[in-house]
This record gives C-alpha cells, sequence and structure tokens, in this order.
C-alpha cells in the first residue's frame, strides 16, 4: 500500500436487527481503506440504545481519538425505515459536529462486497427484508476483480420475486423469513453473509472512493445534508393517494394542498390566527397530484399544447394507478374568492421514475399562464415525488425548434445529449435533455426556513447579547422533532434566545388532512442539518462573531418525548450524535413541559405557582405548575384532543388543514349561539374533558342538514363548535384556579393561537385577578425556543442523559423530577 495514512474512516449501518461497526485507515494516495477494526451486534430493536455506546467503545477498544477520524459513512438502505432513519440521523450529528465529510452507502452493495471477501464468485441476489411480504432484491455478478450491479432499488413481493429468482449465490435477511420460497432459486450463502459487517461497510466506501463518488476529505462534497435514505416508494399515505385519484371520483374535485405563498406565510399567519385556505399564489395557482377526475381536462389543454402528439383522456387515465408515474396539475381559481370556488386545470406535468432517473413525459400550461414560473413548479413538485422514489437526474424530449423551451431546461441546468430523428407525428426532430432533479429552490428539504428574531426584543425573555462578544455561557442548542416541525434554538446562560429557526413541513401533510408521521420522519432526516447550521449562524449574527461551532456549546438538548415516535427518533439520534462527537452533555426534554416554559418568552419573570392549560393536536390538560420542574396533572382528555378535534370538524366542513386557523377565521362571521352543540364534561365535577362527542356531534349536524337538503351555513357551525369548545375550557380553568388558589395562568399549545379563545381567558382573569400569561403566537406551535429554557434549568441541575438515551411517544409530566 503506497502513501501515507490520512486519517480513519468511521463506518456504520442499523438498517437490520444487526448493528455493523466498521473502522478503516485512509491511504489517500492509492483510495485504499485499510481494515482497522470491525464489530457486528445483534441490535433486537434497539439500535437506538446501542449504537453510540458500542462505536465509542470500539474507538476505545483500539485507542483511536475521534479527532483522527477524516470521514463518516453510513447505511442508506433500503431497509427498516426506523432502522435506516436512526443511522443517518446519528451519522449526521457525528459528522456536522465533527466537520467531516459525511457518505451514505447501500446497505445491498456492503453485503455484496462481504460477499466478494469471502470468496464467492458468479452471480448473487440479496433479498432484504421489506416487511410487508415484500423484499428488498438486488443482483450482482462477482469476479476476482470486485462487484458489478444489475439495475437499480425497488421492492417487490416476495412470492413474485420468488417465482423468476435464479442465482449462483442468494443472501440477505430475507432468506430467514421467505427462505422457502427461495428454496430452489440456488444455493444459499452462509448466514453470517446474509446482514451488513463492518468490514463490507469499508469496501463499499473504498469502491466508491475510487469510482469518485466518495472524496474523504472533501468536506464541501461530503456535506451531510445531502445524504439521504434509500426509498424505493413514496410513503403509504401518497401511495394510497395515488389509488383513490386514479378512480373517477367526484370527491377528488376537492383535494389539493396549500399553495406556495400560504406555505411560505404560515407560520406568520399562525400568529395572526388565520390562513387563507385555498388561497393562491401571486398568480392564484392552487398545486395539487392530478386526479382521474381532471383526465378530461388534461386531455383538452394537450390538444391545445401538442397538437397531433396530444395525448387521449385514456391514455392520461392509464398512468395514474402507476406505482412508477408521478402527476401533478396546476389550477387557476374562477369566480369568488371564497372557500370551495370554482378552479380550471391550467397546466400538468408528469414523468415515469425507473432506475434513478425521471423521464418527464408530459409538460403543458395554457397559453394565458406561461412565462410566470408554473412549469417550473410543476417541474420541482415531479423532481421532489421522484427524488424520494430514488431518482437523481432528469431528462425529457424537446421540439428542435422550440428554442424558448431548450433554453428553458437549460436554465434549469440541463443539457442537450442528442436528437430523435423524427420523433413527432410532424416529422420534427427532438432534442433530448438531462441534466439533476430541478427541485425547489427553498432552503432544506423543500421548505422554506422561518427565522425569529430578527427584532431581538420580541423573542428575548432575558438580557440579549449586545453583538461584541460571546454569550454568557453555557450555550446550548436545544433540537424540536415531535411533530412536524424541525426546530433548533441557541440559548446562553442569560436566558436569551440567540436564534429560532423552523422548517415547517405544513405544505407536505396540507393534502392529507392531518399530518403523516411516516412524511414527518422523512422530512427530519432530510432537514434537521439545515436547520441545526441555521441556528448556530444566525446566533453567530446576533452574537457579532464569525461563526459559532458545535465545539463552541456547552450542551446539546433535545425534546426526547412525547410524540411521534419516528419523529422524535431522528431529533435524539442525531443530537446524540452531535453531543457524542462534540464530547458534551445531552439534555432531554418533555415536549409538554417545553409549552409550559414557552411563557417564559413573553413573561420572563413569570413565577409558578400557577396553572397552566396545554392544548395542541395531540394534548388537552390543565397541570399545577408547583415550582419549575414539579408538575400535577389535573385533568386531561379522554378522547380526542382539542386540536385534533378542530382538524376533523375542519375536514368535514372542506376547510382544509390545519383546522385550528381555518375555522377561528370564518367563525368570526358566525353566530356562536346559533347551534346548540353539547358541552361534553363541563358539570363532570372534575377537571378531565372529552372532545368526541362534541366533534361527533358537528359532523352528525352537517350530514343531517345536508341529507334534509338545506344549505350547511358553516360560518355558525364554526362559531358554534368553537363557542362549545371555549365555555368548557374556562370553566375548568376557573374551577382549576379556585381549587389550586394560584394568582397566574398561563396557556400552552397550538390551539392557544386562537383569538376567542385568548379573549375568553382575558375576561376570566380580570373577573378573578389572576395574571394571566399568553406565549407569543409563533411559540405556541412547535418550537425550538421553549426546549432551549427547560434545557438551561436542566444544565444548571446538572440532569443530563446518556448515550443510551432513546425517543418516547408518551411520557409522564408529572414525573419529570
Amino acid at each position: 500500500m503506497g502513501g501515507a495514512l490520512a486519517g480513519y474512516i468511521l463506518a456504520f449501518d442499523t438498517s437490520n436487527e444487526v448493528i455493523a461497526i466498521g473502522i478503516g485507515q485512509l491511504d489517500d494516495a492509492s483510495k485504499t481503506i485499510g481494515l482497522v477494526a470491525a464489530r457486528e451486534v445483534e441490535a433486537h430493536r434497539a439500535s437506538n440504545t446501542q449504537l453510540l455506546l458500542q462505536i465509542d467503545a470500539l474507538l476505545k477498544q483500539h485507542s483511536i481519538a475521534k479527532d483522527s477520524l477524516s470521514c463518516v459513512v453510513c447505511g442508506r438502505g433500503p431497509g427498516s425505515f426506523t432502522g435506516v432513519r436512526i443511522c443517518m440521523a446519528t451519522a449526521k450529528g457525528i459528522a456536522s459536529a465533527w466537520e467531516v465529510p459525511l457518505y451514505g452507502i447501500s446497505t445491498l452493495d456492503s453485503i455484496a462486497w462481504q460477499a466478494w471477501e469471502a470468496g464467492l464468485r458468479g452471480s448473487i441476489a440479496v433479498v432484504a427484508d421489506a416487511m410487508r411480504k415484500e423484499v428488498y432484491p438486488a443482483n450482482y455478478v462477482i469476479d476476482d476483480n470486485g462487484i458489478r450491479r444489475l439495475g437499480a432499488d425497488c421492492v417487490i413481493k416476495a412470492e413474485e420475486l420468488a417465482t423468476e429468482a435464479s442465482a449462483d449465490w442468494l443472501a440477505g435477511d430475507g432468506l430467514k423469513k421467505y427462505g422457502g420460497l427461495f428454496a430452489s432459486a440456488g444455493p444459499f450463502a452462509p448466514e453470517h453473509l446474509w446482514t451488513p459487517s463492518g468490514r463490507g461497510l469499508l469496501l463499499a466506501a473504498q469502491a466508491a472512493w475510487q469510482d469518485g463518488s466518495v472524496e474523504p476529505f472533501d468536506v464541501v462534497a461530503g456535506n451531510p445534508s445531502f445524504v439521504l435514505p434509500v426509498y424505493t416508494r413514496l410513503s403509504d399515505a401518497e401511495e394510497n393517494e395515488r389509488i383513490r385519484l386514479s378512480k373517477n371520483d367526484p370527491k377528488n374535485l376537492r383535494t389539493g394542498v396549500q399553495p406556495e405563498k400560504v406555505r411560505r406565510d404560515q407560520r406568520a399567519t399562525a400568529r395572526d390566527t388565520a390562513i387563507e385556505n385555498a388561497q393562491a399564489d401571486d398568480e392564484g395557482i392552487v398545486y395539487r397530484p392530478l386526479d382521474a377526475a381532471h383526465a378530461a381536462d388534461v386531455a383538452f389543454l394537450e390538444g391545445q399544447v401538442m397538437g397531433s402528439d396530444a395525448w387521449t383522456e385514456r391514455q392520461v387515465l392509464d398512468e395514474l394507478p402507476s406505482k412508477d408515474r408521478v402527476w401533478w396539475a396546476a389550477y387557476a381559481p374562477e369566480g369568488s374568492p371564497d372557500v370551495g370556488r370554482p378552479s380550471r386545470l391550467v397546466a400538468y406535468a408528469g414523468g415515469w421514475v425507473v432506475d434513478g432517473h425521471l423521464q418527464v413525459l408530459k409538460i403543458g400550461v395554457a397559453s394565458d399562464l406561461r412565462r410566470k414560473g408554473v412549469a417550473r413548479r410543476l417541474l420541482a413538485l415531479l423532481a421532489a415525488d421522484a427524488r424520494d422514489l430514488g431518482a437523481k437526474e432528469m431528462s425529457l424530449e424537446v421540439r428542435a425548434g422550440n428554442r424558448e423551451a431548450q433554453s428553458f431546461y437549460q436554465a434549469l441546468g440541463m443539457e442537450a445529449l442528442g436528437q430523435r430523428p423524427r420523433y413527432y407525428s410532424d416529422g420534427e426532430d427532438a432534442v433530448i435533455m438531462q441534466g439533476a432533479l430541478p427541485l425547489a429552490a427553498r432552503d432544506v428539504a423543500g421548505m422554506e426556513l422561518q427565522v425569529e428574531g430578527d427584532d431581538p426584543d420580541e423573542i428575548a425573555p432575558g438580557d440579549q447579547a449586545d453583538g461584541s462578544h460571546m454569550p454568557a455561557t453555557p450555550l446550548i442548542l436545544a433540537i424540536e422533532t415531535s411533530c412536524d416541525e424541525t426546530a433548533a434554538a441557541v440559548i446562553d446562560g442569560g436566558g436569551a434566545l440567540l436564534s429560532e429557526v423552523v422548517a415547517s413541513q405544513i405544505d407536505f401533510h396540507a393534502r392529507f388532512g392531518g399530518v403523516v408521521p411516516e412524511i414527518a420522519s422523512r422530512k427530519h432526516v432530510e432537514a434537521i442539518c439545515g436547520v441545526t447550521e441555521e441556528g448556530l449562524a444566525v446566533a453567530a449574527r446576533r452574537c457579532g462573531v464569525p461563526r459559532i461551532r458545535w465545539r463552541d456549546l456547552d450542551a446539546v438538548a433535545v425534546t426526547y418525548a412525547p410524540g411521534l415516535v419516528g419523529a422524535l427518533v431522528v431529533g435524539v439520534a442525531f443530537a446524540k450524535g452531535a453531543a457524542w462527537a462534540a464530547g458534551l452533555p445531552l439534555i432531554g426534554v418533555n415536549h409538554l413541559e417545553g409549552h409550559i416554559y414557552a411563557n417564559k418568552i413573553a413573561t420572563p419573570d413569570i413565577t409558578p405557582p400557577m396553572v397552566v392549560s396545554l392544548v395542541s393536536g395531540g394534548h388537552t390538560m390543565l397541570v399545577h405548575v408547583k415550582e419549575w420542574g414539579a408538575y400535577e396533572t389535573l385533568g386531561s382528555t379522554l378522547d380526542d384532543a382539542v386540536g385534533e378535534a378542530f382538524d376533523k370538524v375542519a375536514k368535514v366542513m372542506g376547510l382544509g388543514y390545519p383546522g385550528g386557523p381555518a375555522i377561528s377565521k370564518i367563525a368570526v362571521q358566525g353566530d356562536p349561539r346559533a347551534i346548540d352543540f353539547p358541552r361534553a364534561m363541563l358539570h363532570s365535577g372534575d377537571l378531565r374533558f372529552s372532545l368526541s362527542g362534541l366533534k361527533t356531534a358537528v359532523i352528525t349536524y352537517i350530514h343531517n342538514e345536508e341529507a334534509a337538503g338545506r344549505e350547511v351555513k358553516k360560518t355558525d357551525v364554526a362559531a358554534s363548535f368553537q363557542q362549545a369548545v371555549i365555555d368548557v375550557q374556562v370553566a375548568k380553568v376557573e374551577t382549576a384556579l379556585k381549587q389550586t388558589g394560584a394568582k397566574e395562568f398561563c396557556l400552552g399549545g397550538g390551539v392557544a393561537a386562537n383569538p376567542a379563545l385568548r379573549e375568553a381567558y382575558e375576561a376570566l382573569c380580570e373577573r378573578l385577578h389572576v395574571r394571566l400569561t399568553l406565549p407569543p403566537l409563533y411559540a405556541c406551535t412547535d418550537n425550538a425556543g421553549m426546549i432551549a429554557l427547560v434545557a438551561l434549568d436542566r444544565f444548571h441541575a446538572q440532569r443530563f442523559f446518556g448515550l443510551d438515551a432513546d425517543a418516547h411517544a408518551h411520557a409522564n409530566l408529572d414525573d419529570e423530577y
């Protein structure tokens, strides 16, 4: 091996039930990686609690200092979704804190490489378990020179694959479950070669280094933000949506996402507790997945755009159910701006995703809306879906004489590769163009970063940094990923929030009428590096220093519970990886306690005892705060949370998602006493809540009115429903204040932004002579500033988590101390 050794590489994978770790020594001259150590440990669904402990132990066993590591490699899958995310989030945290490159390696490729090292030659089929009676197949040819992969990643039913599989060798953990199906497909490799190994990961990394796709010493090329898991399909929600939209059902006419301007302004809108559901962007355009109900409209526009090369309605309909197709459409409103206004299809685009490539099949825009960014937006939506299906590049054909279109695609980074002679029906040639996926020009993961604190006085509960020096210690970075917001904040020892950054996923969930856990987890993995980097950068600007690095921090904090466990896992794994790499203590924070502390943003001198009402999409509860950290839950909901009830009622009313702001907006125009909806548990004699009955009563009322042929006055329904909620909430709070004798009342959670509820509490507290504290409207939704405030107290109390910390969907607030 020639050349000088240039540091170490750390590789690991947790995509299945095995934790595989490899440590190698890099030789920059020969681009080879020498094996130093490897370890494989059965995880048994405990990867998040064991991974860092195993890595730390292996490094110490071989006396390798963390700062001598030059590069990190992680398994990208395909495999267990949770396992892949644990691996990737941990790796992103380590690489970010170490400021070293991070690269992803195919888990299946690493298995093939270890088969090569074991001496297997010929054809080999790796069959990895994909759950749901499916497998991830990958075929290779192995000779003395290495491995050669045949085909891209995909997922297929095990029984279907077994009927056609044939190879010199079979490997993969799918054989443990489906071995009987593949018994005649070829001999099985030794079982220890079925799962990833540290050595296999290093060999795969070495091959990638030698072919130029990995540069272990290039921190720009190895930016951790660029590394994504291997997904062979869209989320279940998106797949089910495809099935639904492929049916010509009038209900599909109401599907859609909030348009770009609404998404862009969502958090600002939340401050005013009002959104214009179905309000359009600057051109009034709404974008949503194409449905069969609009196939005829596509065919009509096709005729105008494509002439004799236009597709028919039948051809469009045949495309929609295919899992390897992605189709989007744009709609312009007609008539009044009221909710439910009619709209016309004005643009469409469709593509075929195959072997890591998006082939654009069709794109057309109505003549009156060209050169307004509609085509660019549609291509970005196609590209986002294609990326989630594993595509990295895009190609299409354009008429040789259409110089304007060619210039447009060149502006997107595409290049002409050649021509297809007489491609079009009139004999004109087609120019073949290809380039990287033209993803939307946003900050991170297709989301625009929202940064609080342009006005220092708006967000700081304590003294502000004056911009002349580093802030007071301890300096803590906090991370929040409990639901659909990826957030980061930096706080200093004086309690000043130096930065608050949020990437909201609301646009990805809006068309489903609520948060989709699988989509939330995916977007957290994509966004977390960009969000934390921006959090550190904003804090540095606020302090007037060139840079704040992970090593400048005194601790890392993260929400560990409660919430969507898949989303929490990403934040916890990332925070643990970064804290371990930077040698910092880790602080775990209860999300609900964060909402209590959010009141410190508005009233820094607030002190217990006090009563706090936590009202959100996941929680409805009254808490007696005896002192900071000492909590007693006085009562909570027996079924639905308030925010959940708002969302479900809004969905039935056709108001879209999120439901709270939509209902709040139109309720202003209605009569809150028009409909006598039930006030469940109002006279129960305790402090518990129940929203399910009220929700059902509203839905039943709407259905009965529709069945009777009467027009439903949505403003009255919204106002009456909202008032029923408020009456119970206020009555319970009054009881809690009298029982506890507290003279402080606070509010927390997303529903705390509801203006009518805030007004009702103001009136109550004025009558009872109780001081009312309401968090700023932006701090009602999930944010990391509230997590940072809790973390500061935890730091002073020296209450830290270990490397075996994990995420939890549920946690008892009363047990925090």
